[in-house]
């Protein structure tokens, strides 16, 4: 008898330990490997959600890691252009600068409404983000994709898309860095849909209609959007022309959304002051009950370069949303994150970086990997394209 009940209590011990698994949430999410694999994807690797911050409508949840990598290797764009180790020119501009007068490939001779030059004259590859807002030229112009340009690299024909639908005049070619991120109806049309006249259309605050689902979506609204899209529009086009920056300046916008900002600020401070052994690598982003948005970083450093222009846009996104009763919680968040396996894109410069997009129904992400001077990925984006107002619509 005895012989019997140990024959089968390792199988009692089994059936134990997987019930109890049941009953307790992972507290670690799948994570983007910052060891580059043959084909990247999500991998285990310590992430995990340290708790939520949440004001009206906007919740804002940090992702923290014990990892924490050397990336000071990269400049990122606001910190080149600030000192003059990045260059980014109307490609007429740069072609009469020149010495020889050569036209390098696919360079045109004169200024492109989706095409800037760029030089990176510094001692530092450049990291570059889908959504960071260039000022000058002949138009302000956002940067369309993630990509990275290495040390001493030839010319770089940029892709951008406008985002000043009015305006193809200006004292200087040149472009100053705006500091600043478009919001994310702006930025998902620019480095996922790649569309130009949708990205105007979203800097308008236009609806862009269908979402390719035929889902329909019932919300309980207490509130109206704090900035409407027709106010969004009219701060944009206040000056005859459409300059993203006049988000953060018209009365009509700006004091609101500094005040939202100011105020996450402090309790996204004061929520994450007591991590011990663990850093704030990324946040995920729920507007309402809608977890739609997610900026990871390979390095804490990395992430709070871009801390403050992410925050304010994700407030502007927030803003022209309308208020919900309903609050995304830790499971959604976690939810939000889980591996995907759809179409994918993929693009890489042999030695400099790979780029991969893989979406399936409304989440799209896109991972950045520099593979140089070690494998390592610098940028993750989760995203849910469209939102409950479009879909609300339907």
């Amino acid at each position: 008898m005895r012989r019997s009940l140990l024959a089968v209590l390792p199988i009692f011990v089994a059936i134990a330990l997987i019930s109890l698994a049941d009953v307790i949430p992972a507290t670690n999410l799948r994570s983007t490997s910052l060891a580059l694999p043959p084909n990247p994807g999500p991998a285990t690797n310590g992430w995990r959600l340290a708790g939520k911050v949440t004001y009206e409508n906007l919740t804002i949840l940090p992702v923290v890691s014990s990892q924490n990598p050397d990336t000071s290797e990269f400049t990122t764009l606001d910190e080149a252009l600030a000192n003059g180790d990045v260059v980014i020119s109307e490609q007429g501009d740069y072609l009469r600068r020149t010495r020889d007068g050569r036209i390098p490939p696919q360079l045109s001779t004169g200024p492109q409404v989706n095409q800037l030059v760029l030089v990176n004259r510094g001692k530092k590859p450049l990291l570059l983000l889908a959504g960071e807002v260039v000022s000058g030229g002949k138009q302000d112009r956002v940067i369309g994709k993630d990509r990275i340009v290495p040390i001493g690299a030839a010319p770089l024909p940029l892709d951008v898309f406008c985002v000043e639908h009015g305006r193809w005049t200006g004292a200087s070619d040149q472009f100053s860095a705006a500091k600043m991120m478009v919001h994310p109806s702006v930025r998902e049309e620019a480095a996922v849909e790649k569309n130009q006249s949708q990205v105007w259309a979203a800097v308008r605050g236009e609806a862009k209609g269908a979402v390719g689902s035929s889902e329909t979506v019932t919300v309980e609204r207490f509130a109206a959007p704090v900035i409407t899209r027709e106010a969004l529009g009219a701060a944009i086009a206040s000056a005859g022309t459409q300059d993203y920056g006049k988000i953060y300046k018209s009365s009509l916008v700006g004091a609101s959304v500094e005040g939202v900002f100011e105020e996450i600020s402090r309790r996204f401070q004061r929520a994450t002051a007591g991590l011990k052994g663990e850093y704030v690598v990324g946040v995920v982003v729920a507007f309402g009950g809608e977890v739609a948005w997610s900026d990871i970083f390979a390095s804490s450093a990395l992430f709070n370069s871009y801390w403050p222009k992410l925050l304010r846009s994700y407030v502007v996104e927030a803003m022209t949303r309308p208020g919900v009763r309903e609050t995304a919680s830790l499971d959604d968040a976690r939810d939000f994150l889980r591996p995907i396996t759809g179409h994918t894109e993929e693009e890489s410069e042999p030695g400099v970086y790979q780029w991969r997009k893989e979406s399936v129904g409304r989440l799209s992400e896109i991972q950045l990997a520099a593979l140089a001077p070690k494998p390592l990925t610098l940028h993750y984006l989760r995203v849910l394209r469209g939102d409950q107002r479009e879909l609300m619509a339907r």
